[in-house]
């Protein structure tokens, strides 16, 4: 925990080179503000900054980078791990019993004596949420291993002589061999809205792929996926099913629970966060202890609110409160106004979190403020409903037939409902020329075939069911690291860890060989999630339809947006300039009132993607080569 950095090159001594990876590790250090650790010998260098979760009392027994040291008291191997391993009492017991001696309480000290029990097959004994290098001075070998799911990030950067890496693109860029530069490849990774795993958007950077191990040595690089996605048969029947996935739910919440700090709940009051709240809650009686848990609203926002027929039916207040009130939860809302929300420095900060400029922005902003209220409140682990729609089908797209038998990523389908000529959502205003010369639609669709040829089949499998399993998997592994990554990097800017139990591996595969029909059952989408909690949670919120993260509906908002758009569109000299579509510009300029309500976010995206971009190019000094 918590963030990570390292440098290996086999062609030279790296032990004069501190002062490179502490910088890389200090670009790193809102991932870990309580503390920094370095190892440097030969031809290898890993750095960690930490964020105290475990023994915050006694940091030295849980310092990183690990290292275990021969009886001779030379370097074996060392480790430097970010996030939480889920297993990590029960996998240090077996350790033990097989002879290890450890010397403190640190997940990363079970890691690194896992490695040394079970080599390279060392993540398949591995749960939980994790990105970890491990440096094998025997071997001369770098070892980079990557969760399941892709719960936390790790990216890297080959060089003629070894490799660069880093929990985030800003680690990299602190090192002088990386540079800012993004060809056509990366402004696709931008707007494609299907991101490919393994891709960068900075050239030459990639991110180890979920689920893999990559190996660094001196003769070259290589690659293995230690877990996929396994199609199996189900053979429970209804009522065990609904039983197993409340025990695989409870299991996977108790073991998110572990740290020596208070962990709380994001609870919005749809049925994810509410349905994790509720086993936390009983969890922490258990125990003595009350859980805290949090939601975010704006000024106004319930008063006001105005549905969407696809994104949100309800605001979130009301059920919120009704959660929390029934679980028995400390509860906290998190109120924003329209003058936090349109903050441009707080703008700027959600780009710098993620290294990349996003069409979200007051989803973005909040998020981003949110969890500096969390952190303020004493909060630093806390339990999020990520996932849940990937694992049980909540999103419409995935059974709505005009999206979910379409030709291309289902999501990618609702997005070109909007603007179909642009290719995605935050795309309309860029030039058009350079939209057909980098062919963002055609991107998309091969990124979706490609795709395709890894989903795993059973025979005898009909035609709908066969499709229901594709959609599945493409949203588990296509569209859920991209947001997984987005809250990961929010909460980590302010030193929050994100844990998100229905990532858990268990739980992820008993669901996905669920048939689709016991997912949503009378047309009710998660409906055997429902079911699974269906005694913990007050009927309103158990039977709440699906309500998207909120976004804002004020119309002092979309002015502020259009101002700014205004401003930037008005300057030739502005870095973005040279992107931009003059007639779509002039359209957006004179269109009339700011974009509000409801449906106002797909008209600002374009607007607030341009003004990410445009913040973006001048603060990464990012030279295009398209």
């Amino acid at each position: 925990m918590s963030g990570i950095a390292g440098w290996v090159d086999f062609e030279r001594d790296l032990t004069p080179e501190a002062p490179t990876v502490r910088a890389m590790a200090q670009a790193l250090a809102h991932r870990g503000p309580d503390g920094f650790g370095e190892w440097i010998e030969g031809h290898a260098a890993l750095a960690h900054r930490r964020l105290a979760l475990l023994d915050p009392g006694h940091p030295e027994r849980v310092a990183q980078p690990a290292v275990v040291e021969s009886e001779a008291g030379s370097p074996v191997a060392v480790l430097t791990l970010d996030g939480a391993l889920t297993n990590h009492t029960g996998l240090r017991r077996e350790l033990a019993a097989k002879g290890h001696r450890f010397t403190g309480g640190g997940d990363a000290e079970v890691a690194l004596h896992a490695y040394l029990e079970w080599g390279a097959a060392f993540p398949e004994r591995l749960e939980g949420l994790f990105a970890l290098a491990v440096w094998d001075v025997r071997r001369q070998e770098l070892l980079l291993v990557r969760d399941r799911l892709g719960v936390k990030p790790l990216c890297y950067f080959l060089t003629p002589s070894g490799v660069v890496f880093g929990s985030e693109p800003k680690a990299l860029l602190a090192h002088p061999a990386v540079r800012p530069v993004v060809d056509g490849d990366g402004l696709r990774e931008l707007f494609a809205h299907s991101r490919k795993p393994g891709t960068g958007v900075f050239r030459g950077t990639r991110e180890v792929l979920p689920g893999h191990t990559m190996t660094v040595r001196a003769p070259g690089t290589g690659h293995r996926r230690y877990w996929s996605l396994p199609a199996r048969p189900h053979t429970d029947g209804p009522d065990t099913t609904v039983a197993t996935v409340r025990r695989l739910l409870s299991e996977a919440v108790a073991t998110h629970l572990r740290a020596d700090v208070p962990v709380g709940a994001m609870l919005s009051g749809g049925i994810d966060s509410s349905a994790l709240t509720a086993l936390a809650a009983r969890e922490r009686r258990a125990a003595g202890e009350v859980l805290r848990s949090f939601s975010v609203n704006f000024s106004g926002y319930a008063e006001n609110f105005e549905p969407h027929p696809t994104m949100r039916a309800t605001p979130d207040a009301p059920y919120a409160a009704l959660a929390a009130e029934h679980i028995g939860t400390e509860h906290t809302e998190i109120l924003l106004d329209t003058a936090a929300l349109a903050d441009p420095e707080t703008h700027a900060a959600a780009l710098r979190s993620q290294d990349a400029p996003s069409p979200l922005g007051d989803m973005d902003v909040s998020l981003l403020l949110f969890f500096r209220a969390l952190r303020a409140a004493g909060i630093t682990a806390v339990l999020s409903g990520e996932t849940a729609d990937e694992v049980f089908n909540g999103y419409f797209w995935a059974y709505d037939p005009d999206h979910s038998n379409s030709t291309t990523f289902p999501w990618v389908s609702f997005e070109r409902g909007h603007d179909a000529a642009a290719g995605g959502l935050g795309c309309s205003l860029v030039d058009r020329t350079l939209r057909k010369e980098l062919d963002f639609m055609g991107y998309a669709d091969q990124h979706y075939r490609d795709a395709l040829t890894e989903v795993p089949h059973l025979a005898g499998e009909g035609p709908a069911e066969r499709r229901a399993r594709e959609v599945t998997y493409l949203a588990l592994t296509r569209w859920a690291p991209t947001h997984l990554d987005r809250a990961d990097r929010m909460s980590m800017a302010h030193g929050v860890q994100l844990r998100p139990p229905f990532c858990d591996r268990a739980l992820v595969e008993y669901v996905y060989n669920v048939p689709a029909e016991l997912k949503r059952v009378n047309g009710q989408e998660k409906s055997l999630l429902r079911a699974a909690v269906a005694d913990l949670l007050p009927e309103r919120v158990l039977n709440r339809p699906k309500s998207a993260y909120p976004t804002v509906q004020e119309a002092a908002y979309g002015a502020f947006v259009r101002r700014r758009f205004a401003d930037v569109a008005a300057d030739p000299a502005a870095p973005v300039a040279p992107l931009l579509d003059a007639e779509a510009t002039r359209v957006a300029l004179h269109a009339g009132a700011a974009p509000s309500g409801a449906f106002a976010w797909v008209e600002r995206a374009s607007m607030e993607m341009v003004l990410q971009l445009n913040t973006w190019l001048a603060e990464y000094r990012v030279r295009l080569t398209l």
